[in-house]
């Protein structure tokens, strides 16, 4: 594949996922190929590509007949995707815990929290910006403690599921009450993870970790109960039937 089509390929995957997750198109609308490669601008090479890698994540579904249409989730599978995410980290962390993590990578766990600390404490009230980034890294760094490219990648890819990425609902998350004490409760369990892995704690950072992920799962069910006008503000939320 040469640079050229790896660029398109990029630009229609990057596109075509934004749009699906905003609820530009309908839960089960069925996708024109002419239609979107015009609306994303770009050849029906890439973007047959960029289906493809869709249906692979599960925001798209194959119809018998040919072509794609739009997936669409229950409460129930988000809840599912959440907990299968904590599962797959909590793996990770006790598989760190067990076989070790390097003194660097240690390291830069705890300048990654450290940089949380200040986000949260910051003078001018909280750098949140600065919060959703380091929150992502530290993600980032609990999936390779485990010292495992399989693990790895499947962290990657359960991440991708409507609204089972550890960033899927801080951008909105200021909405919830006592928004900064949930914030500062995650980072303590953030700390209490990589204190376990540190120790050797396999059962204590898996147990810590799934636990982490279902914060989640507190924030979908309040974003979805209490504060349901923010569907088109949560990427991924309109995939979720109302009932």
């Amino acid at each position: 594949m040469s640079d050229r089509n790896l660029s398109q390929l990029d630009h229609a995957l990057l596109e075509l996922r934004s749009l699906v997750m905003n609820g530009e198109f309908s839960g089960g609308q069925r996708l024109s190929e002419v239609a979107v490669a015009k609306q994303l601008g770009t050849s029906r090479t890439p973007l047959r590509q960029a289906m493809d890698r869709l249906v692979a994540e599960g925001l798209l579904e194959r119809i018998e007949t040919g072509g794609c249409r739009v997936a669409t989730f229950t409460r129930d599978d988000i809840a599912d995707a959440i907990e299968l995410r904590g599962v797959i980290e909590g793996t990770a962390a006790r598989m760190a815990a067990e076989r070790g993590v390097s003194a660097e990578l240690l390291s830069q766990a705890n300048a990654v929290l450290e940089g949380i600390d200040r986000a949260i404490k910051a003078s001018n009230g909280l750098n949140f910006e600065c919060y959703v980034h380091r929150n992502a890294e530290f993600h980032t760094l609990l999936a390779k403690f485990s010292g495992s490219a399989l693990v790895q990648r499947e962290i990657e890819r359960v991440s991708m599921l409507p609204l089972a990425s550890p960033s899927a609902f801080l951008s909105e998350q200021a909405a919830i009450p006592d928004f900064v004490d949930s914030l500062r409760y995650a980072q303590r369990q953030h700390r209490a993870i990589v204190e376990a892995i540190t120790n050797h704690e396999g059962a204590r950072a898996e147990a810590l970790v799934r636990e982490h992920a279902r914060l989640a799962l507190i924030n979908f069910n309040y974003l979805t109960d209490v504060q349901p006008t923010l569907v088109n503000d949560v990427p991924g939320l309109a995939l979720v039937a109302s009932t």
